[in-house]
Parts: C-alpha cells; sequence; structure tokens
C-alpha cells in the first residue's frame, strides 16, 4: 500500500519472524551463539528467554538455517502437552516407529519410549550426528514435563550425553527453573541467555536495518525525533518497533508526507497501543484516527464493500438462539464488549462426563479390543456425526449432518492434526480411525485425559490408553463449531465488516488496550492482536482470524459451546485445587 511512496520493495514492518529481516545485534549474536553452542556442547539443557517480541523466534529461525548437515532436529512449538505426549511427540519428530503392542501385548508406556528413543540416539551417534531437540514457548510445559525432558538428558555414553534440548521461552521460564523442585534440571543448564530489548541507538540501527532490505535507497522517512519517541513508546522491544512503524509509514502516507516526525508517531501510537499504554509514557489524549478515513476511497474500501455483502447475505439465514462472537452492536458499544448469549440445551447430551467415564467405563487393554471396537464402528462418517449433533443443540437428520448443522450457523471443521490440537480445541470430535483390513471407520472422542481417551460408539463408551489409539489413528478428525455472525471465509488484512469490529473489540479488551473504531478494517494493529491471541493460545501466529482461531475467541468469550470431557474449565478448576 504505502511501500512504493517511501521507495520500497515491500513493507519493511512485517511481524512475521522472517529471517531475512534479522537485525544481528550484538545481543541477537549473542543469542544465536549460545544456541549454536547448544549444538556443538556436551548435552544437557541450553535456556534462552526473552519478553514477548523480543525476537526469540526468529534467531531461533535463524539457527536453524545454520544447523549442521549431521545434525538432527526434532522441534516442538506447542509443548502443552502431557509426558507421554511429549515422548510421543519427540519420537515423531526423530522418524522413531513403535510396534502397537510391547512384547507383553500391551501398548508402548513412557519407559518403552525411553528406551526406544535411547537405541535412536545411540545409533546415529554411533554414525557421528548429533541430535538436539527444540521447545518453544517452554514456559507453558508442567513441572512434570520438565522432570521427564530432565530425565532424557540421563541417555548418555561414557563420553558424553546423546540429547541436547534447547528450552525457548518467556522471562517466567527463569522463574520456573528457579524452583526448589526443578533444582536437578537447573544444574544441567550449560548455557543461559536471556536477550534484551535493543537500546536507543540499535532502535535507529534496527529500523535503518529493515528498510534497508525492503529496498531502502535514499534517506530515511523518519527523523531524528520520531526515531527517538518510537524507542521510548516501544521501549527497544521489535515487534512493537514493527508495529508502530508500520503504522507510522501509513499516516504518513495518508497525508500525503514523505517525512514521519513526532506527531505522526504519537497518532500512530495511540492507534497501535492504545491512549493509555503505561509502558510508552504518559497518556496521550484521544485524537482522530485519520488515516483509515483518508483510505476510505482505495483499496479498504473495496474490501468494505465485499464484507458489506457476505454480511447482508447472512442476516438472511434462519435465526438461531446463539451468537458465537459478540454482535457487532455489542462489539462497538461504547459501554462494553456484551458477551455472547449461552444456548439452551435443546437436546439431551448423549456422551459421557468424566466422572462418569472414570467411573464405570470399561477400558480396551490390547489390540484384539481395539480391533473388536472397531468392528463395530460405522464406515460412514455421518453416523458418528449424528451422534456428536446432540452436544450442539443440534437434532440429527437423515440427511448430511454438516449441511443441517450449517443452516443452524453450525459448521463442520475437518482437520489432519495430532492429540495436541484435540487437547488444544477441547471439544468432542469425530476420529477417522483404520481397521483391520485398513478401511475408514469412524468413533466420536468424547473425552481425553493425560494417558487415556474416551471413545463412543453408538452409545457404548470405552476408556482406550493413547499408545494404542494411535495404532489405528493417523491424525485426521472432525468436530463442530458455532460460526459468528457474518463469518464466510476467515479474517485476514483488509477485511471489513461487523464480525472484524466485534473480533476487534472483544482481542482488544482481553488485551487491556482501546478498542478500534466502529467499521473499521482488519489492519496491521489487529494482525498484531490476532496473532498475540495466537500464540497464547497455542495456535500458529500467523495473524488470520480463521476457524481455530474463532473457536478459542469462542471459548475466551464465554460461548456455550461443549467441552471435551477432562479438559473443561471444572476439570481445570479441580486441578487446582489439587495443588
Amino acid at each position: 500500500m504505502y511501500a512504493p511512496f517511501f521507495g520500497l520493495r515491500q513493507k519493511p514492518f512485517s511481524i512475521a519472524p522472517d529471517p531475512r529481516y534479522l537485525f544481528m545485534s550484538e545481543r541477537h549474536r549473542e543469542a544465536l551463539a549460545h544456541l549454536l553452542y547448544g549444538v556443538q556442547g556436551g548435552g544437557g539443557f541450553v535456556l534462552l528467554t526473552g519478553e514477548i517480541g523480543a525476537g526469540k523466534t526468529t534467531v531461533c529461525r535463524c539457527f536453524l538455517e545454520q544447523i549442521p548437515a549431521r545434525c538432527n532436529v526434532a522441534y516442538i512449538f506447542n509443548p502443552k502437552l502431557s509426558a507421554l505426549e511429549l515422548l510421543i511427540t519427540v519420537c515423531h519428530e526423530f522418524g522413531i516407529k513403535f510396534p502397537p503392542l510391547t512384547g507383553a501385548g500391551t501398548p508402548p508406556g513412557v519407559k518403552d519410549y525411553v528406551d526406544g528413543l535411547n537405541e535412536y540416539l545411540l545409533r546415529t551417534h554411533a554414525v557421528g550426528q548429533n541430535n538436539v531437540l527444540i521447545i518453544d514457548e517452554a514456559q507453558n510445559l508442567s513441572s512434570d514435563v520438565l522432570e521427564q525432558l530432565r530425565l532424557l538428558t540421563n541417555l548418555e555414553t561414557s563420553e558424553r550425553k546423546l540429547l541436547q534440548i534447547v528450552l525457548i521461552g518467556q522471562p517466567e521460564l527463569r522463574v520456573m527453573l528457579a524452583r526448589p523442585e526443578l533444582e536437578q534440571l537447573a544444574q544441567r543448564v550449560i548455557a543461559r541467555y536471556h536477550l534484551e530489548a535493543l537500546t536507543e541507538k540499535e532502535t535507529a540501527q534496527y529500523i535503518a536495518h529493515r528498510l534497508a532490505v525492503a529496498g531502502l535507497k535514499g534517506a530515511s522517512p523518519f527523523d531524528g525525533g520520531a526515531l527517538r519517541r518510537i524507542h521510548q513508546l516501544t521501549r527497544g522491544i521489535p515487534r512493537r518497533i514493527n508495529l508502530l512503524c508500520d503504522r507510522a509509514l501509513l499516516g504518513a502516507y495518508a497525508t500525503g508526507k514523505s517525512r514521519v516526525d513526532r506527531k505522526i508517531v504519537d497518532k500512530a501510537a495511540r492507534e497501535v497501543f492504545g491512549p493509555h499504554d503505561s509502558h510508552g509514557g504518559p497518556a496521550m489524549a484521544s485524537a482522530p484516527r485519520w488515516w483509515p478515513l483518508a483510505l476510505a476511497g482505495g483499496v479498504l474500501a473495496g474490501a468494505a464493500a465485499m464484507a458489506a455483502v457476505q454480511w447482508g447475505g447472512r442476516e438472511k439465514a434462519p435465526a438461531r438462539p446463539a451468537a458465537g462472537v459478540a454482535s457487532a452492536a455489542s462489539a462497538t458499544s461504547a459501554a462494553s464488549v456484551a458477551q455472547p448469549a449461552s444456548v439452551p440445551s435443546l437436546v439431551a447430551s448423549t456422551l459421557p462426563t468424566a466422572a462418569s467415564a472414570a467411573a464405570a467405563t470399561p477400558r480396551l487393554r490390547s489390540i484384539d479390543d481395539l480391533e473388536s471396537l472397531l468392528a463395530r464402528a460405522p464406515h460412514d462418517e455421518h453416523d458418528a456425526l449424528r451422534t456428536l449433533a446432540p452436544e450442539w443443540s443440534l437434532t440429527p437428520g437423515d440427511g448430511d449432518p454438516c449441511v443441517l448443522a450449517a443452516e443452524q450457523d453450525v459448521r463442520c471443521f475437518r482437520a489432519h492434526g495430532g492429540l495436541a490440537l484435540l487437547r488444544l480445541l477441547a471439544r468432542p470430535s469425530v476420529l477417522a480411525l483404520r481397521d483391520a483390513q485398513d478401511r475408514q471407520v469412524y468413533v466420536v472422542l468424547a473425552g481425553l485425559s493425560h494417558d487415556e481417551a474416551t471413545l463412543v460408539v453408538g452409545k457404548s463408551p470405552l476408556l482406550v490408553p493413547l499408545p494404542l489409539l494411535t495404532t489405528a489413528w493417523r491424525g485426521d478428525f472432525t468436530t463442530l463449531w458455532r460460526v459468528p455472525p457474518g463469518y464466510s471465509v476467515p479474517l485476514s488484512m483488509g477485511s471489513h465488516g461487523p464480525l472484524v469490529d466485534a473480533v476487534g473489540a472483544q482481542l482488544a479488551a482481553r488485551q487491556g488496550v482501546a478498542p478500534p473504531p466502529p467499521d473499521h478494517a482488519f489492519d496491521a494493529t489487529l494482525r498484531a492482536r490476532v496473532s498475540a491471541f495466537q500464540q497464547a493460545e497455542g495456535l500458529a501466529p500467523d495473524g488470520v482470524a480463521g476457524p481455530t482461531t474463532l473457536m478459542q475467541i469462542n471459548r475466551a468469550s464465554g460461548v456455550s459451546e461443549p467441552w471435551l470431557a477432562g479438559t473443561g474449565p471444572a476439570t481445570a478448576a479441580a486441578a487446582v485445587q489439587k495443588r
């Protein structure tokens, strides 16, 4: 949009962690050196921490591009897993395969996966290969998973440890490792580095670097006062710098100015950070948001017209008892963002609760038990979806359940994921499994604990150990979600309409910043807020509000949707009480 105006080939201040734009300040070089040392070191842990937006993930991606050829890497981005699930994921990342049953006729357990990993590490060590496990967002690891990671560093020869583990996370990771119960792990950290924010001089160099990579040949569009103010408002955190500089350039472009001064930066800061950003110095008085208006006749107007057509079409759909995301009227209310109404339970639930499953449900204990279950499972996904329908207050009919659900603003969502994604979405689902003849059959997933799944075939629930389940499941599943009014395609840059307003208001309220004005386009600020929400929820932070992001916004907003037994608020509350 503004890039050609300033002589740029592309926008220089994207928040995507693009290694081409990596600004190697002295502290970034040191951070990268610590990670590279972890590859060549003698095992143990390497710790990299930093504030949100400091550049940890970008440094990590640069590190991945420099890893030696004879180094095997397992990278885990979403570590919200149990100890067993972590081991399964690590083995999968390293390409280690296991038979469905052990010699004793039982599914593989923790010891089996550790033994298989040890055998793999010894085999690769013998041919001169190193193995590195990288865990991003490591502040989300539980104490028992951290202890399991510590035990993995016991895998060693007489000369060296066989596995280097790199933990990347926010500053609270350092606090976690200072706990007395994690002292043994802390003693195995062979290198640690905290990525500090940029100095004022480095902030100016960082901005100049990104402009140059984007193709700037002449003088910088930012004057000296603007650069000093940017550092003050962003505290030298690269992601905040990107957000503010992007909006400032847009503001200068909208008013036809070729130079960005302090006044433009302050207006941009109000748009990006809100009027009461306590990190940027004194609160700034409210002022008109003038550059979205200046662009109303251009590209954004076309996006707005398209969104308006989509919204008008959706209003003709049959009414339903609740909204998936707060309505546009409540989202733009001057008072507050209204919470969506709960959905009355019109159809009785047919799935077991966590308590009932644990108390009376039989358990499968062998591959023969599982094959017997799969032999009774339907070959038509529609049959399993009809079992799922009452959980969303839908009356199952004879037609395609997904078509019937869409008429009531509930959609089917199909994905190829794994246990981590199922646990993250935390909603009853239909799993596509393979029977003994390698035919696809369908079962309902009603519950998920740290080591077992509750499956339903017909009306019969059964508990299945997760290692046994993975012998028949390749990661495909279908679930349902309540679609917010106005949704037709994922929201991204340039999207416009009441749903954009609603999402913007809810994320602003969640992050404690000022909401965008009504009828505001999906811009860099909202993309950053969506990315921050995604990262906090364990989703890939791509800044696009698609189905999985809107599902999690539904959860955060209190929309009435069913929980997977063993994962809902009641389970979390019970876990807290046990501590």
